[in-house]
């Protein structure tokens, strides 16, 4: 079984045992969180498509670690004119383990 849940303004498809990255949530460490902002579930065929949610799903999470994410360069340049700028974003991100989709 498989859901696809809008989590911090992103979706993401999810099972039961999955460890995903998503945006820095506002939940300590060992803390449980729900999403109930499911959008499409699939249980072995059995597809339930939301408008815009499905109703009485819910995914249960367990907040497991806050990173940081790789560090992404943003070089520009124009040529000929001596313009060069480096730019550097790291960003935080929430290690979440999905523990059932109910």
């Amino acid at each position: 079984m498989y859901a696809i849940v809008d989590i911090a303004g992103q979706q993401f498809k999810v099972e039961a045992g999955k460890k995903i990255y998503v945006h820095r949530l506002k939940d300590e460490v060992g803390a449980s969180v729900a999403f109930d902002k499911v959008l499409l579930t699939d249980n072995n065929g059995d597809v339930k498509v939301g408008a815009p949610y499905v109703d009485g799903v819910k995914v249960n999470a367990k907040v497991l670690e806050h990173l940081k994410g790789n560090k992404v360069i943003v070089f520009k340049k124009i040529a000929h004119k001596g313009f060069d700028k480096k730019n550097g974003h790291r960003q935080y991100l929430t290690r979440i383990e999905i523990e059932s989709i109910a």
